[in-house]
Parts: C-alpha cells; sequence; structure tokens
C-alpha cells in the first residue's frame, strides 16, 4: 500500500494594516460626533427660537418667512418683561427654596445613604428595599394626605412645606444615588480611622463626605434644577403673590400678558440663564457623580 502523504494546511489570520485600523477609528468616532452634534442641534432649536423671539419686536413674531436672527435687537423687551410682574422679588424667594433644599438634601440624604452603606445593623436590607420602592409611588397618590397634614399644622401659605421635607431625606433617588457612590469608597479607610480612635459619625463627616464630592456636586445640581423649576408645590401650597417663586410668576405673567409673546419668551429666558449657568459650570462633576455611582452595587 501506498502511503498517503499528509497534506498540512495554513491558516493565515488576515490582520488589518495599522493604518487602516486607524482609519477606521477616526471614521467611526467621526460619525459618532456628528450625530451628537445633530441631536446637539435638534435639542437646541427650541432654546434658540426663544431666544430669538425674546429680541423681536411684536410685528415680526409671526413673519413668514421666519427669522432666526432679528435684524433689531429689541433688549427692552427683558426689561419690560421683568418689571412688569416683580420677578426679582421671586427671584430671591426662588433662592431661598434652592439654598435651603439643597442644604437639606445634602445633610439629610448622605447621612441616610451613609447607613445604608458603611454600617450593619438588623432589617437593613429590607428597610432600604422599603425605601426604593417608594420612588414608584405616584406622587398623586401622596398629595392630598400630605396637605391635609400640613393644613392642620398650619404650614400652608409658608415655605415650611416645601423646605422641611428636604432634611428628612424626602427623596429616595438621592439616597440610592449617594449610597452607591459611598459603596466604591474602600472599607479600608473606615477601618483605619475606627484605630485611630474615629466614631461612626466622624467617618462620616472627615472620610466620606469630602470624598464624595463629585456625587454631593451632582445631587446639588438636581436638587437646584427641580426647586427652581418646581411649578406643582408652590402653586399648591403658596397663596401670597408675595411668596411666589419664578415659575409662579411666569404663570401670573402668561394669565396677565398672554398675547405679548416678545415678553413671555424673554421672562422663559431669564428664568431658565441660571439652571443653563450652574450645569455648565458644574458639568464635568455632574458627570463624574452619574458615572462613579454604578462602580459598586
Amino acid at each position: 500500500m501506498s502511503a498517503i502523504p499528509s497534506q498540512s494546511v495554513t491558516i493565515r489570520s488576515k490582520r488589518v494594516a495599522p493604518w487602516r485600523r486607524t482609519a477606521l477609528d477616526l471614521a467611526g468616532r467621526g460619525a459618532l460626533h456628528l450625530v451628537l452634534i445633530a441631536l446637539s442641534i435638534l435639542f437646541l432649536v427650541p432654546f434658540l427660537w426663544a431666544l430669538s423671539t425674546s429680541l423681536k419686536d411684536e410685528g415680526s413674531v409671526f413673519a413668514f418667512p421666519p427669522q432666526l436672527i432679528p435684524e433689531t435687537l429689541h433688549w427692552r423687551n427683558y426689561t419690560d418683561a421683568l418689571t412688569t410682574v416683580p420677578f426679582g422679588r421671586y427671584a430671591l424667594n426662588t433662592l431661598f427654596l434652592v439654598v435651603v433644599r439643597v442644604v437639606g438634601n445634602l445633610l439629610s440624604c448622605s447621612l441616610v445613604a451613609f447607613s445604608f452603606a458603611r454600617l450593619r445593623w438588623r432589617g437593613r436590607d429590607v428597610v432600604f428595599f422599603i425605601l426604593l420602592a417608594t420612588m414608584m409611588v405616584p406622587h398623586e397618590v401622596t398629595l392630598i394626605p400630605q396637605y391635609i397634614i400640613f393644613a392642620k399644622i398650619g404650614w400652608v401659605n409658608t415655605y415650611l412645606p416645601l423646605t422641611v421635607p428636604a432634611f428628612f431625606a424626602d427623596s429616595a433617588f438621592y439616597v440610592f444615588l449617594l449610597r452607591q457612590f459611598f459603596l466604591a469608597i474602600p472599607r479600608e479607610l473606615d477601618d483605619a480611622a475606627r484605630v485611630d480612635g474615629a466614631g461612626f459619625f466622624e467617618i462620616y463627616w472627615r472620610i466620606i463626605l469630602p470624598l464624595s464630592k463629585p456625587a454631593l456636586i451632582a445631587i446639588g445640581i438636581f436638587t437646584f434644577q427641580n426647586s427652581w423649576n418646581a411649578f406643582f408645590g408652590p402653586l399648591i401650597y403658596l397663596q401670597d403673590r408675595s411668596l411666589y417663586t419664578v415659575s409662579l410668576g411666569l404663570k401670573q405673567f402668561q394669565e396677565e400678558n398672554y398675547t405679548i409673546w416678545t415678553q413671555l419668551m424673554a421672562a422663559s429666558v431669564a428664568i431658565m440663564i441660571p439652571t443653563l449657568l450652574v450645569f455648565f459650570f458644574l458639568q464635568r462633576r455632574f458627570v463624574e457623580g452619574i458615572t462613579f455611582t454604578g462602580l459598586k452595587g
């Protein structure tokens, strides 16, 4: 019998040249950036249109074809809109609520999150599950009971219903966000602090909070935006116009001057500016706080 010669088959892997791989990466990143730029422009269109309308005269608002950049900038629309309704007083009222709620949420939510993340006590996981379950309850379900309670203790037409709950960790989402961030901090720091004689509160105040600045800034931005733009809560509890916030002031201006579109857009843009500035200057910390909370769960 003649031996059949064995044939070895070699399979060569096709390798992509480095220059081609670099070109593909650049093309993919370029396409991704183009998509993001297009989406950014799409989201900016309503704001740019409101800004353009706020600088037009009344006759140019419904002109066809529409003009994005007015020929003459009417800055007087802003002064007229902000003086027709006392937006200065409303802005101070809103700023007071914002500061109190930011301080209250940062202190109370971080303390509760520290208990869930760093302390061990019986029933901790069950209580945390119940806390998360409250996020599924619509606000409309608890609205009437809360109003009845605040009315009976005489808090209606005051800032107390809008500020006091912030000092009792009324936001389960903020507690959850901070807990996730605290879990990512090494526990060896706690052990080293206990060896030096530090108690739980000292560990919370001197170690955990200084290391959690990105998460705290993210919570602060969330609270600032929610408090500055809040409408439903102030609408229910505030009756005296001297206590109004900017959202209620804008609604009042709309009811009294609903046909003056240029001034209405001017007031709307002026109210949006503080939240845009806060997010613009703190966006890096905001992104860090949101990203790092998912490191460990």
